[in-house]
């Protein structure tokens, strides 16, 4: 460790242990004897820091209320690319929207990032103020409920849910056995044995209306198998049998679509005049076409003939509503 981060060091030893013999500080630091005499001299004598020497403990300790000038460390200095590093955490933490899950572990995580961003150097300062993540998308959970998840994730505990199917708008009660969440999106959603339905489903957490930890063991799944029936086809929404969509963008889409990833398995082929045709599979059409209507006229489904009808049939009842 350099010279700063050994001043860090030495502070939390004594801050956490209250005496610390110069054998452990040096152990601790791995440095010769005449670095860390060094060091201590400096922090004493360029920080201020109200460092004493306790015989009767045989070790260095804080002055309790020390007398004098203020102590401060030195701020830290990051570079650019360390202070975007800090920056990013920062905004993905409060983007997860963790609630009560991760919050009582995220908020002492998100407080030293604070500190450390506020630490920094004039420049990483400025840097940071130039720096926006936008967070669209994303539907409100009930954060009591995320408790109740973990509690039943790391116990492996069955769950009862009060689910809301919007797309069949049906309320139901459902025994589960959680296996995972999933951040997809900018949503949150829990891979879970449904006993209800005896196999994999995927659950959003907020059409979760209620949540009870239940006694009973939770059935465990492979996480294969979860990735093998949830994972195949294209984004989140699952049917049975899977099928392939030939897609083919004009050059103005290409340039974009090119360098996107929408399937892992995906395959591009590119054409002279500029254009791009995109193969993916899928399994349910919902998440798939949503992607292909935003392009617009920019697009057209080649295969198979059910989704390219699906979309013509979209593609006309949006137009018919700006017919005067």
């Amino acid at each position: 460790m350099n010279q700063t981060e050994r001043y860090y060091r030495i502070d939390q030893l004594l801050q956490e242990r209250g005496t610390v013999s110069f054998q452990d500080l040096q152990r601790e630091l791995e440095v010769s004897r005449a670095t860390l005499r060094r060091d201590l001299t400096y922090m004493k004598d360029r920080l201020n820091a109200p460092i004493v020497y306790d015989r009767d403990a045989e070790g260095y300790r804080f002055e309790q209320a020390a007398r004098g000038p203020r102590y401060q460390l030195p701020g830290l200095w990051f570079t650019a690319g360390e202070a975007l590093a800090l920056m990013t955490m920062h905004e993905m933490l409060e983007s997860l929207d963790t609630g009560g899950l991760l919050g009582p572990q995220v908020r002492p995580l998100m407080a030293r990032l604070t500190a450390m961003l506020d630490s920094a150097s004039t420049s990483s300062r400025e840097m940071l103020r130039r720096i926006r993540i936008i967070r669209t998308q994303r539907r409100r959970t009930d954060s009591q409920w995320f408790p109740v998840i973990g509690a039943a994730l790391t116990a492996r505990k069955r769950l009862e849910i009060t689910y809301f199917t919007r797309h069949r708008r049906e309320r139901s009660t459902r025994e589960v056995s959680p296996q995972r969440l999933m951040h997809y999106r900018n949503n949150w959603y829990l891979d879970a044995w449904c006993h209800k339905s005896d196999a994999i489903r995927m659950f959003s957490l907020d059409a979760i209306e209620a949540a009870r930890l239940l006694d009973a063991k939770a059935k465990d799944v492979a996480l294969a198998r979860v990735d093998a029936e949830l994972g195949a086809g294209y984004g989140i929404y699952r049917n049975e049998g899977l099928q392939w969509a030939k897609l083919r963008f004009s050059p103005a889409a290409a340039v974009w679509v090119r360098d996107e990833v929408w399937h892992e398995e995906q395959k591009l082929e590119e054409s002279a005049d500029g254009s791009l045709v995109l193969e993916v599979p899928y399994s349910d059409t919902r998440e798939l076409a949503m992607d292909i209507l935003r392009h617009g006229e920019n697009v057209e489904v080649l295969s198979p003939a059910s989704l390219r009808g699906e979309i013509s049939r979209r593609l006309s009842e949006a137009a018919a509503r700006y017919v005067p």
